[in-house]
């Protein structure tokens, strides 16, 4: 399991469509993974959370992630279509 599929198991686990979430990876200048998470506005406060907690708790999942597979270090930015 790769870092995009880990973070789309767990935002699919909130959400209450799954199929509708995207997770796209791209890589930045300094060795800096970036993954950037689509999910419907519908779901966006699911995702994020009460004072943003769900949200705080992917990005340490997914970061934790990367870090016991020695991967690049991983930014995490959720957005909404």
């Amino acid at each position: 399991m790769n870092v995009v599929e880990f973070a789309e198991y767990l935002v699919k686990g909130i959400v209450k469509d799954p199929e509708l979430i995207k997770v796209s990876e791209f890589q930045a200048d300094d060795d800096i993974t970036i993954l950037e998470i689509l999910v419907p506005e519908d779901d966006m406060g699911r995702v994020i959370g009460k004072n943003g907690k769900m949200s705080t708790s992917i990005r340490t999942l997914i970061q934790a992630f990367a870090a016991v597979n020695n991967l690049p270090k991983v930014k995490i930015n959720i957005d909404s279509f």
